[in-house]
């Protein structure tokens, strides 16, 4: 059982760090919860964006994920719910005044939990990462090496395994990056406006997709 070859493992490893390194929504909303809030924030935003693709590759085990790739109904629904929160988020953010980035001499930590659901939320509303799975992930397949179901969970997991070794450096950098720069109520609140510009900007391009 899961009996491949070197070639197999080298061509899917070197597609995974690719796939891992490309911008997009997941890795926007990472980066941008480091900046804002530091790094448990991001690793806040990180665990929930891996809680979501796990999801996705469940439904992708479960054949699930089908529904999507052949359904204009259920592909809509997912797409304009995924786009209208993150353009909710990036109106919330433009809204803000930026002192969510103001120290006052108190040291508080960032929320775990609402940052966390937000990641979870972003991930799973986002269609195309679920055919993105039920397309890459056959590609793996391999007769006899096991059960579909098994080999489809196994390939999508390590997908994550691959980002829980690519974000974290990115988070840590982005923290080290801005560390200095948080305090300020100018950099704050033109932070706040970037982002949301970001955020807006995700769910318009989510809004436009097409199956």
């Amino acid at each position: 059982m899961f009996d491949y070859t070197l070639l197999h493992w080298t061509t899917f490893l070197t597609a995974v760090v690719i796939l891992n390194l490309a911008p997009g929504p997941d890795i926007a909303f990472i980066l941008g919860q480091t900046v804002r809030g530091g790094r448990k924030s991001g690793f806040a935003a990180m665990a929930g964006i891996w809680t979501g693709a796990f999801g996705h590759v469940l439904m992708a085990a479960a054949g699930l994920s089908a529904i999507l790739a052949t359904s204009a109904v259920a592909f809509s629904v997912v797409k304009w719910a995924g786009a209208a929160y993150l353009i909710w988020l990036g109106i919330a953010a433009l809204r803000s005044d930026g002192s969510g980035f103001i120290s006052d001499g108190v040291k508080t930590d960032p929320a775990f939990m609402p940052i966390y659901k937000q990641g979870v939320v972003v991930a799973l509303l986002n269609p195309k990462v679920a055919i993105f799975f039920l397309a890459f992930l056959p590609q793996f397949i391999v007769a006899g090496a096991g059960p579909v179901w098994a080999q489809l969970f196994l390939h999508g997991s390590l997908i994550i395994v691959v980002a829980a070794l690519i974000e974290p450096p990115l988070i840590l950098a982005g923290e080290r990056l801005t560390s200095k720069l948080r305090n300020s109520p100018r950099f704050g609140l033109w932070l706040d406006r970037s982002l949301g510009a970001i955020f807006i900007a995700l769910g318009l391009r989510l809004a436009m997709e097409q199956r």
